[in-house]
């Protein structure tokens, strides 16, 4: 190890022979956490070339159980968000892609800090089980073309325990390091192609476009170089995704998208589309025409919101919340804020929202804090809107109405007005193939 650490403080490559040691050393404690310590931060200041990256993922993925999916049929997908505020695209796009005929295996994750996590807002739906064995995974998606489950706690522990020690060491922003974290899991969990959704803006990890542009092509290029088809769409983060921020909240804004008429946000419903295209596109079922059309089908016809609640129901849910949003218990207190002032919204620090929501319990600080399913906010103007003093502007909801003077404190330093509107950022920046 310690030569390890010395060659790359030269800024050497590392074989993939070493790479393997650090990682099979560290999953197993043979190599010490001060060690690994010391060569992460000489990985964050020297990098690491595609090469040592690639390595690095098969390292971590190949640490833990790997997820056989070869008994499926070749239209496997697998999705994944790099995060942010109220993004819930999971849960529409995944049951729109199955409707449209693709294999869709999805271990999701659990929020933590300002962003939300798939696994706690299906959480939020009556008896719904995240927590699958393996045999049940297969089983399911052979059956229905779709699971969502929990990540299974020994798919890459090497990425587990990397992970820590980079949060404990200043070391999480280093894009090899996120990428080779990321893409890990998704070579370990099995499908055969995979779609990136990588966030740029204020409420993602990548603040900077050029930042999330090299993220993406770094995790597009681990995953051709690991056999699996991938490709990365880069989108905008700058203002919450949709009007919902919340778990229930925002389990009740997809359904509504899946409705066909009833999504009151236009941006988010682009976005689910342009993604849900992009997955049967990345599969091979055709051009983006005619997968754009698949999608709209998937929606008006009602199959996507029936995949939905068929899902929820396998996996234990009662699919009536589905059916009949309404059913979700509102939270015992529910704040209208109206707005301060006159004029156009004109930014937003959506990272700042997102605390707020935090702040009102919809998030956890720790890993295994509790969260409040029925907390968030409900957005009723978004960057570029007009809005005239006194009207609508947001409604907060919180078990504890002691917790809401601080969240609105901290929602409305978030908030940025002017006399003018504001350019509005482009939805996708781009596509990495």
């Amino acid at each position: 190890m310690y030569e390890i650490i010395n060659k790359k403080k030269r800024g050497l490559p590392l074989s993939a022979d070493e790479i393997n040691h650090v990682v099979q050393g560290f999953t197993t404690g043979h190599v010490p956490d001060y060690q690994i310590s010391a060569l992460l931060m000489a990985i964050y200041f020297n990098e690491m070339n595609p090469a040592e990256t690639a390595a690095l993922t098969m390292a971590m993925a190949n640490s833990g159980d790997r997820v056989d999916l070869s008994m499926l049929n070749d239209k496997t997908i697998d999705k994944h968000s790099t995060g942010g505020v109220g993004d819930k695209t999971t849960l529409v796009v995944a049951p729109i892609a199955a409707a449209a005929g693709l294999t869709v295996a999805k271990m999701s994750g659990r929020g933590l800090g300002h962003t939300g996590g798939t696994i706690d807002k299906l959480e939020s739906i009556p008896g719904f089980r995240v927590h699958l064995s393996g045999q049940e995974f297969l089983e399911q998606l052979a059956q229905h073309g779709l699971c969502i489950a929990g990540q299974s706690t020994n798919l890459a522990p090497a990425d587990k325990k990397i992970y820590a020690l980079r949060d404990a060491t200043a070391t999480v922003d280093s894009i090899p390091l996120i990428a080779a974290s990321v893409m890990s899991k998704k070579i370990a969990a099995g499908a055969k192609h995979i779609l990136l959704d990588v966030k740029t803006g204020s409420g993602a990890f990548m603040k900077e476009k050029q930042d999330a542009e090299t993220l993406a092509k770094t995790m597009v290029e681990i995953g051709q170089n690991c056999g699996r088809k991938t490709a990365a769409i880069i989108t905008d983060m700058s203002a919450p995704l949709g009007r919902a921020i919340g778990n229930s909240l925002e389990v009740v804004e997809s359904v509504q998208l899946l409705q066909s008429d009833k999504c009151a946000d236009p941006r988010l419903d682009a976005l689910c589309r342009t993604l849900a295209a992009h997955m049967l596109s990345l599969a091979g079922v055709g051009s983006m025409v005619e997968c754009e059309a698949k999608v709209n089908h998937a929606i008006s016809s009602g199959a996507a919101l029936k995949k939905l609640a068929d899902i929820v129901e396998v996996q234990g849910g009662d699919r009536s919340y589905i059916e009949n949003p309404e059913k979700f218990k509102p939270a015992a207190h529910i704040i209208p804020y109206p707005s301060p002032q006159t004029g156009y919204i004109y930014a937003m620090d959506t990272e700042g929202i997102g605390l707020a929501a935090m702040a009102l319990g919809a998030g956890r600080i720790n890993p295994g804090g509790n969260i409040d399913h029925s907390a968030g906010i409900l957005l009723h103007a978004k960057t570029g809107d007009y809005i005239r003093e006194g009207q609508p502007l947001a409604t907060f909801h919180t078990g504890s109405v002691g917790k809401a003077d601080a969240a609105i404190a901290k929602f409305m330093a978030s908030i940025r007005f002017e006399d003018v509107a504001p350019q509005q950022c482009p939805l996708v920046y781009g596509a990495i193939f």
